[in-house]
C-alpha cells in the first residue's frame, strides 16, 4: 500500500479512535465494578455468605440497626478486617446495618464505661436495646439480633415436683440442649415448685406441664387452673396411659381428651425404624406453628389428644389440630410386643390429632371469655397447646428430623413471638472426619514415611535417567 499524506491521517485518525474506545471501555468496566457486585459461594458449608436462618432474621428487623466495633487500628491486626467482612454479609441483605469502629487505645475512658474486655468486641444496638458480642461467628450475630429483636426477655417455667423433666438437666428423659438453645434466643427457662411458690409470676410467657409422673395436690390443680383462667398460655406434654395425675379437672376445663393407647405408625418400618411406636408426621395442619413448615418430625410412644367441646359449651376455645398421624396408624390399646395389629373393637384408627392447638381472647385482667367480660375491658389472646409426647423435645430425640424446630415454633406461638415462626435453626453439613485408632495410625504413616520414602525414590529415578544421559 502507497503511503501519502491521506493514508497517514486515516491511520493517526484510526489509532485516536482507538486508544478512546479503548479509554471508554476501561471507564465502563470501572463503573460497572462499582454498582454492581456478583458474588457466588462454592464452598460446602457456605461460610461466605449467610445462612437462610440468618437472612429470615434480618428481613423480620424494622428499622436500623448501630453496631460498634472496639479493634486497634493497626497494619498487623486482622480483627478489623474480619469484622467488616463478616458484617458486610449482613449488609447485603440489610443495608440499614451501620458499622463503625473505635480504637480501644485512643479511647480508654470509653472502653472502661462500656466494659469491654477482648480486643475485636462488639456492641449491637437495636431500638434502645444493646448486647455485647465476643465471638465473631455468623450464629453468635445472628441469635443476638434475635434476642434484640424480641420485645423483652421471655421466661419459661417448667413445674416441678411430680417427676417432670428438667429444663437444665441432663439425663435423656430432660431437656438441656433444647433449654440451651431457647436461651441464645433470648428465652429463659426455669423450674417452678408450686408448694414452694404458690403465685405464677405476671411475666410468665409460658407454663410448661412436661410429662408428670406422679399426682398434683389439690391445691397445686387450683394454682395451674386459675393460672389458665386468667389467660395465661401452657404447654401441656402428656405420655401415654390413662393416669392424668390429677389433672382432670384442667383437661375438662380445656375440654380436651386422651385417646387410650399408643400410637402405632407402620409408617416408620417402611423407612428402617424398628420400632412401631414410632409416630412419623409428616402431614400438618392449617397453622402458624406448621405453615411453611417442610420438616418431618419423630415422635416416640405418643398418645393422641381430641377436643370435646361443642360449639355452644366450649368456654370460648378454638381448637385447631396441628400435627396428624398417616390414616393407617392408630392408637394400639393392647400389649406392645409379638405382632401387633389394629383391633377395631378396642382400638382407634387414624388419622389422629397427635398436637392440638387452643386459643381464645380473654380479658386482660380476671380471665374473662367474650360472652362473659363487661365493656371497654381490656383484651388478650390465650393460647394453649396440648401435646400427645414429651419425648420430641428430649436430649435423646431432639435432633431427630425437624423436632428442634417444631419445638422452636411451638414456643415462639405461645409466646406471641409469631415473627420467630418458620426461622429454622442453622445446621452446618458434617465437617468432621471420624476415623477409627487404626486408619488414623495408618494416614500418620503415610504422611511421616510414605510421602517422604516416595519422595526420596522420585528423587531416585530421576537422578538414574540423568545419568544414563
Amino acid at each position: 500500500m502507497e503511503i501519502n499524506r491521506k493514508t497517514r491521517i486515516q491511520i493517526r485518525l484510526q489509532n485516536i479512535v482507538f486508544v478512546l474506545l479503548f479509554l471508554v471501555t476501561i471507564g465502563l468496566l470501572a463503573w460497572l465494578s462499582q454498582r454492581y457486585e456478583v458474588e457466588y459461594d462454592w464452598t460446602a458449608t457456605g461460610r461466605n455468605t449467610l445462612s437462610d436462618t440468618s437472612i429470615a432474621v434480618l428481613q423480620r428487623i424494622p428499622g436500623p440497626v448501630d453496631i460498634v466495633a472496639f479493634a486497634r487500628e493497626s497494619q498487623s491486626s486482622a480483627v478489623r478486617r474480619n469484622i467488616r467482612e463478616l458484617i458486610k454479609r449482613y449488609q447485603k441483605h440489610k443495608p440499614d446495618i451501620k458499622l463503625r469502629f473505635i480504637d480501644p487505645d485512643t479511647q480508654p475512658d470509653k472502653v472502661r464505661d462500656l466494659d469491654i474486655t477482648i480486643d475485636g468486641e462488639m456492641i449491637i444496638d437495636y431500638q434502645g436495646r444493646s448486647e455485647h458480642v465476643t465471638v465473631l461467628k455468623e450464629e453468635t450475630i445472628t441469635n443476638t439480633l434475635q434476642r434484640l429483636l424480641r420485645s423483652s426477655e421471655k421466661h419459661i417455667l417448667y413445674v416441678d415436683g411430680h417427676g417432670e423433666r428438667a429444663p437444665h438437666g441432663q439425663a435423656n428423659f430432660d431437656y438441656q440442649m433444647f433449654s440451651d438453645q431457647l436461651a441464645d434466643k433470648g428465652i429463659k427457662s426455669s423450674r417452678i415448685n408450686l408448694v414452694e411458690q404458690t403465685v405464677i409470676p405476671e411475666d410468665t410467657a409460658v407454663l410448661v406441664i412436661a410429662s408428670t409422673r406422679i399426682d398434683y395436690l389439690d391445691g397445686e390443680v387450683a394454682i395451674i387452673r386459675d393460672y389458665v383462667k386468667k389467660g395465661g398460655n401452657l404447654l401441656w406434654l402428656q405420655e401415654p396411659g390413662d393416669e392424668l395425675y390429677n389433672l382432670d379437672s384442667l383437661a375438662a376445663d380445656l375440654h380436651i381428651r386422651f385417646v387410650p393407647g399408643v400410637i402405632v405408625d407402620p409408617t416408620t418400618q417402611l423407612l428402617g425404624l424398628d420400632d412401631p411406636t414410632f409416630a412419623l408426621i409428616a402431614r400438618y395442619g392449617n397453622h402458624p406453628i406448621t405453615r411453611d413448615f417442610s420438616f418431618m418430625t419423630l415422635f416416640p410412644r405418643a398418645t393422641a389428644v381430641e377436643f370435646t367441646g361443642k360449639e355452644d359449651d366450649n368456654g370460648g376455645w378454638q381448637a385447631e389440630p396441628f400435627l396428624i398421624t398417616v390414616e393407617r396408624s392408630w392408637s394400639e390399646t393392647g400389649p406392645l410386643q409379638g405382632v401387633i395389629e389394629y383391633q377395631p373393637d378396642s382400638d382407634t384408627l387414624g388419622p389422629l390429632d397427635l398436637g392440638l392447638a387452643l386459643s381464645r381472647t380473654v380479658s386482660g385482667h380476671n380471665g374473662e371469655t367474650d360472652q362473659e367480660k363487661p365493656a371497654d375491658t381490656p383484651q388478650k389472646k390465650q393460647r394453649i397447646i396440648i401435646l400427645g409426647d414429651g419425648d420430641f423435645l428430649s436430649n435423646t430425640y431432639l435432633g431427630n428430623q425437624g423436632n428442634q424446630n417444631m419445638g422452636y415454633n411451638i414456643i415462639n406461638w405461645l409466646s406471641h413471638d409469631d415473627n420467630f415462626i418458620s426461622i429454622p435453626e442453622m445446621k452446618a453439613i458434617d465437617v468432621e472426619l471420624n476415623l477409627s485408632e487404626s486408619r488414623w495410625a495408618w494416614l500418620g504413616m503415610f504422611f511421616l514415611v510414605g510421602i517422604p520414602l516416595a519422595l526420596l525414590a522420585s528423587g531416585i529415578i530421576i537422578w538414574l535417567k540423568r545419568r544414563k544421559r
